[in-house]
């Protein structure tokens, strides 16, 4: 019945770390579900703690610095992750984009899009990158040329490499 106790505290660590997203009770929630599985083997309350107490520190000593190693873009020195993630990667006009909106192909998604003030008007097919997301909306710049040079790629083809900003 302990191990019950240990997952639920598992649980709970999950959640306050959907709250906090530093992968610190992650990484202590992993403890608690190897101390669950001791306990459900049969292990005596002392040892599901130190299962506990060397698996959480093993994670976060190990584990974390490696993920958050994975997570960090460009050297900007702190995780990006969700929405902002997408910020510098290229995407493909589903229809005519300009200062008043249009769609694009990002990732795989259809999303609103709007080109960046002061550039032209983006046309379907044409390769754009992401420059900022405002709210559910993704600002474009065009970064390549239309017509029969930039064909539009039908949503099955493999992703383009992830577009670099040229250093200011």
């Amino acid at each position: 019945m302990a191990w019950l106790w240990w997952l639920g505290g598992a649980i709970l660590l999950g959640v306050v770390e959907l709250l906090t997203l530093d992968l610190i009770f992650l990484m202590l929630a992993a403890g608690a579900v190897l101390a669950a599985a001791a306990a459900a083997a049969g292990a005596p309350w002392w040892a599901c703690v130190i299962v506990f107490c060397v698996i959480s520190v093993l994670m976060l000593a190990v584990v974390r610095p490696w993920a958050l190693t994975h997570l960090k873009v460009h050297g900007r020195g702190r995780a990006v992750t969700g929405a902002q993630a997408a910020v510098g990667q290229p995407a493909v006009a589903l229809t005519a984009i300009g200062p008043g909106g249009g769609k694009a192909k990002l990732n795989g998604e259809v999303w609103t899009a709007r080109t960046q003030p002061g550039t032209p008007p983006v046309q379907p097919g044409q390769t754009v990158a992401v420059t900022a997301i405002d709210g559910a909306t993704a600002v474009i710049v065009p970064i390549a040329t239309p017509g029969p040079a930039a064909p539009y790629q039908p949503p099955n083809v493999s992703p383009a490499p992830p577009f670099t900003t040229p250093a200011a």
